[in-house]
């Protein structure tokens, strides 16, 4: 019996052992991703024949002006040419070109990754009906596209909330690229949220609607975006998010690592729980300046508490504002990296630590600009216009990169992420809607309140603090710890704040900073008495200066968006250039030259006790700050100024 329970233990031993090593192999693995922080390009092929010789030109120019790596994306013959020849999608002529590119990339030391298809949504030109995706609102259905490598013929968009027709169609990807995931790790990528939202529908929604909430959703579907349906709506959305996050998001990321390689994407526009479905991809990714920078906060959370390291941006799209297929977007070919360095600048102070450009045309080796480049990209080439500071701007990009992977966030308050209120919202106003943007759930204009102002709050979700555990003072998930939770919503589900009754019952302090309803069709008696036990508990107030006992890290008047992360016993906080905050799209040609420099003094908060320090910033600077755990507070040299670059009159 002796001999048989040490063996069993002996079994626990090895099991507890293989699963440690487990979890830090995946962390190791996790870090070596975009390891040297430049920049990557997205690499748009339009539907043609691609040279060996070209591939291996653009390789090695990205190399020499300070790339990191590309992301091919395959989208339709330039101008919509019919006829041009090419390649068919996924065949072995095909897949030759992107497996040659795959090891040229490897032979440079630069990373190739690739989008999960051809242009966006996902969609196959041979997908069942079955598969494809549906909306019970006929005026909205969006089921084909033309603009693909195969253009004109027609591809079925999948169904997005399927997780069979998500396989069926990977099947066919995976087949396509699977010598090109030999090699050094490849991220797969899926772009924003591009398939109707509104009436979306899947096999088995509507029982499962109605096993949740006790009511029957289809016959009032086309109701629910107009006034007097938002509890009805939230419902819907509730049941919605679950099939995009585990019937889309998850399995997209499974589908990478059974490939060995990675998964990668933009989860905004998605109908869902963002920090959720960004926390279940690998490298969550944000865009701006179509998203503006504040909005880089959600993704950047979703990564801390997921103990992702990293967090990448499709950057510089649509800089000065965006015209339709067919035109260029304005100060196309002409764009200041001074503006673009306002943009990587608030996206870095929001937590964004790798960069995508936005992007690269493919081009033939020996031949001028492709000027019918995508039109809503920056041109990324040998002829660029900003081409004489494009390494130096790289260089920065990267160093800034670097210091913001160091360690971990560093946080120390957990604000709830208002999704009820998003969800009950429904519809932005028509002064936030855009030609793509109609509805809250996406969660655009979302920014921790001002009284949190000089601390770093990370966005928590109910997920997060049903799974968290509060002992010796701390609210901890993951890597990450909390000594407060601020929520601040007008719009809170009830499963939810009984997690935040139990939390603060164990001794969290919590900002309830204003009385939240209940959202949904059924409603519950419980709610306001579970309001009224939470508020008579001593460590639960609706004023933050009553709560939060620890100051904010950085003190002062006015002051800029800022990132910090902790290494050890050191802070490096990189200090956003003031003209960078709150940035809004477009941004006006030449924005970043109205900058004159200025000043701030602020207090720094260290374990050593407060530290004055004055920021000087000099015209279109930023500044990065090194602190360490005797209190003694240095700038860190960025070592980059961009400068103007003469403008044609007729640039526009």
């Amino acid at each position: 019996m002796r001999r048989y329970t040490l063996l069993i233990s002996m079994m626990l031993f090895v099991m507890i052992a293989f699963s440690s090593c487990s979890s830090e192999q995946e962390k190791k693995q996790d870090s070596e991703l975009y390891s040297d922080s430049k920049p990557y390009t997205r690499w748009w092929w339009f539907a043609s024949e691609i040279e060996n010789d070209d591939i291996k030109y653009q390789l090695e120019w990205l190399k020499e002006n300070g790339f990191g790596g590309v992301e091919i994306a395959w989208v339709y013959p330039m101008n919509g040419d019919a006829d041009v020849k090419r390649p068919a999608w996924l065949s072995e002529e095909w897949a030759a070109s992107v497996n040659y590119t795959k090891r040229i990339a490897d032979s440079l030391g630069l990373g190739c990754d690739f989008t999960y298809g051809t242009l966006w949504p996902f969609s196959a030109f041979d997908l069942p009906e079955k598969y494809g995706t549906r909306t019970l609102c006929p005026e909205l259905a969006f089921n084909e596209r033309s603009l693909t490598w195969e253009h004109p013929r027609k591809a079925r968009i999948i169904d997005h909330l399927s997780e069979e027709a998500f396989n069926y169609y990977a099947d066919q990807m995976d087949a396509g690229l699977k010598d090109a995931y030999k090699g050094s790790k490849s991220g797969i990528f899926v772009d924003s949220w591009e398939v109707e939202t509104r009436c979306s529908w899947t096999d088995g929604f509507g029982e499962r609607f109605i096993e949740r909430h006790g009511y029957d959703i289809e016959p009032i579907i086309g109701d629910l975006y107009e006034p007097g349906f938002e509890n009805e709506y939230y419902d819907y959305m509730s049941v919605l998010s679950d099939y995009v996050l585990y019937d889309f998001y998850k399995p997209f990321t499974d589908r990478a690592h059974l490939n060995g390689a990675f998964s990668r994407a933009q989860c905004g526009g998605a109908p869902a729980d963002l920090l959720t479905a960004f926390m279940l991809v690998d490298v969550p990714e944000t865009e701006a300046i179509l998203y503006e920078p504040n909005f880089s906060r959600i993704p950047a959370s979703a990564a801390a508490l997921a103990g992702k390291d990293v967090v990448s941006s499709e950057t510089f799209t649509c800089l000065y504002g965006w015209k339709p297929w067919g035109g260029k977007s304005p100060y196309q070919d002409y764009e200041q990296v001074a503006d673009m360095r306002l943009i990587a600048d608030a996206l870095f102070a929001n937590g964004t630590n790798q960069i995508f450009w936005h992007g690269m045309p493919y081009n033939e080796k020996g031949k001028g600009k492709n000027d019918n480049h995508f039109y809503a990209s920056v041109h990324v080439g040998p002829d660029s216009y900003f081409k004489d500071q494009l390494k130096d701007f790289n260089e920065y990009m990267t160093k800034v990169s670097q210091y913001m992977r160091k360690g971990r966030v560093y946080s120390d308050v957990a604000l709830y992420l208002p999704l009820e209120d998003a969800w009950m919202g429904v519809e932005y106003a028509d002064s936030l809607k855009m030609p793509w943007v109609w509805g809250e759930y996406e969660m655009r204009y979302v920014f921790a309140p001002d009284y949190l102002k000089g601390y770093q709050p990370l966005w928590v979700n109910a997920k997060v603090l049903s799974e968290s555990e509060f002992e010796d003072g701390v609210l901890s998930y993951g890597d990450m710890s909390f000594s407060a939770l601020v929520v601040d919503v007008n719009w809170l589900d009830i499963e939810t704040l009984r997690t935040v009754v139990k939390l603060a019952k164990e001794g969290l302090p919590v900002v309830m900073h204003k009385r939240p309803e209940q959202p949904g069709r059924n409603k519950s008696d419980e709610f306001n008495s579970l309001y009224d036990e939470l508020m008579s508990l001593n460590n639960v107030s609706t004023e933050a200066s009553e709560i939060l006992s620890q100051k904010p890290l950085i003190e002062g008047d006015d002051l800029p968006d800022f990132w910090c992360r902790q290494d050890g016993d050191e802070l490096y906080i990189f200090m956003a250039n003031p003209a960078a905050k709150n940035l809004k799209y477009p941004l006006k040609y030449g924005q970043a030259f109205e900058d004159k420099g200025s000043q701030r003094d602020i207090v720094v908060n260290t374990s050593a006790g407060p530290q004055n320090v004055r920021l000087n910033f000099r015209p279109n600077e930023s500044l990065m700050l090194k602190v360490n755990d005797k209190g003694k507070v240095e700038f860190v040299d960025l070592n980059f100024t961009a400068k103007r670059i003469d403008t044609p009159q007729n640039a526009q």
